[in-house]
């Protein structure tokens, strides 16, 4: 019997794959059949939904970040002008933190006159304003005017490229690498990825809501004021999908192509309050871009809905001991949203208020209490914490004696008054 073990031992060790030998991690084999069950699980390519001709493309709920389609998602390729919807967080980042205004006047530089594929002819020494490079660059997808915003912004545009890596990074859009604000480079190592196109798209939608003022404008006019006078320039929106016949409101956001990087799209759309994100890249030619994010929104209306809560439970104020107050009030971090499938009753959501009888000071302004927790069927779908809204430090001897002091003279009086 030792001998049928040690040979059946010997028989396995010599049938192991050889790119495993030396690795000294030990390898499992998935059944095919679990293997796929566990990437269906994992949420990596979409065992069932619409045929789309693109490569790569995701389908994304804005609110929630639910990616609700998607094929080779992660697979790096080029974006083209895509790499303009960073440019514009970067630039409204500026706007927001107060760092330029909508009314600044930008002077555009000779090496943002020298771009080449989409532009709007800015000429070098020719002044715009911030809101008006802003049209260009969405509209019209001007890589001068990208350009001249870059180096408004950062000095260089090589500066500007930088801070847009880094923003990347703190989206966690592993799969993305910039080298330049407009996407016109040839440069193999210029990536992206449909996965981080959404969700720089998300970004963008979500944070900077007004950016839709701007892609949904189909055409305006411009005025170019250089020393040869002035004259008229008008900008025609590159996203054709802002004109198709839909059931649903298109919204924006950005198109993209090159010879390299094909058709490429981030579409975005609403319909009873829902906002989805479709990202499509190397679609192979510009009228399938389009047709594969409308088939990608109709399939996401048509099976999907977002449930919102807007009545929230009140919150009490929790008992703080040891402490030189003896309450403390708190607040829910943020809003609750969940994307389900037609057919889920959200009327049968459950809110679970978990929240301790007390805490033991001392207390900071955020420090996590609690949690609200939906659950749907014994399902749970997600929740939301909750946080000290207020400082509670911990009491010391002279705390316990003003509060020893002052309880003693609150019942002393009591006493009087009977």
């Amino acid at each position: 019997m030792k001998r049928i073990l040690i040979a059946l031992c010997t028989g396995s060790l010599l049938l192991t794959p050889p790119e495993t030998a030396g690795t000294g991690k030990e390898i499992l084999k998935v059944p095919e059949a679990v293997e796929t069950a566990v990437e269906a699980e994992a949420g990596t390519d979409t065992a069932q939904g619409p045929d789309i001709s693109a490569p790569s493309a995701v389908l994304m709920e804005a609110s929630t970040g639910k990616v609700i389609y998607e094929k080779d998602a992660d697979r790096q390729r080029r974006p083209a002008s895509i790499t303009k919807i960073m440019t514009l967080i970067l630039i409204f980042d500026a706007i927001d933190s107060g760092k330029i205004k909508m009314t600044d006047e930008v002077v555009t530089s000779a090496h943002a006159k020298s771009m080449g594929g989409s532009q709007v002819f800015l000429e070098e020494g020719e002044v715009q304003t911030v809101e008006t490079l802003i049209k260009c660059i969405v509209v019209a997808s001007g890589n001068d005017a990208s350009v001249a915003m870059a180096e408004y912004i950062a000095g260089t545009e090589e500066e500007f490229v930088k801070q847009m890596n880094e923003r990347a990074a703190g989206l966690s859009m592993a799969g993305t690498h910039f080298e330049d604000c407009c996407g016109l480079t040839d440069s193999a190592t210029h990536v992206t990825t449909a996965r981080d196109i959404a969700i720089m798209s998300r970004e963008l939608i979500t944070k900077y809501p007004q950016i839709h003022n701007y892609s949904t404008i189909w055409m305006e006019n411009i005025t170019h004021v250089t020393k040869q006078g002035t004259k008229e320039f008008g900008l025609s929106n590159t996203n054709k999908l802002l004109k198709m016949a839909t059931n649903f409101q298109v919204t924006g956001l950005k198109t993209g192509s090159t010879s390299l990087a094909k058709y490429c799209l981030s579409a975005t759309a609403e319909k009873d309050g829902v906002r989805l994100i479709a990202a499509i890249m190397a679609a192979p030619d510009y009228k399938a871009r389009f047709a594969d994010a409308q088939t990608l929104l109709n399939y996401g209306y048509a099976n999907c809905k977002l449930y919102e809560d807007h009545e929230m439970p009140v919150l009490p104020e929790i008992v703080v001991q040891n402490g030189v107050k003896d309450m403390v009030p708190v607040k829910y971090q943020g809003g609750f949203s969940y994307l389900g499938v037609d057919g889920e009753d959200f009327q049968a959501i459950e809110k679970k208020l978990m929240l301790p009888e007390f805490l033991e000071a001392p207390v900071m302004p955020g420090d996590t209490v609690g949690v609200l927790r939906y659950e749907l069927g014994g399902k749970a779908l997600g929740e939301v914490q909750i946080l000290a809204d207020g400082q509670v430090e911990k009491a010391g001897y002279r705390d316990y004696f003003r509060k020893t002091v002052g309880a003693w003279l609150m019942e002393a009086a009591g006493t009087e008054r009977k």
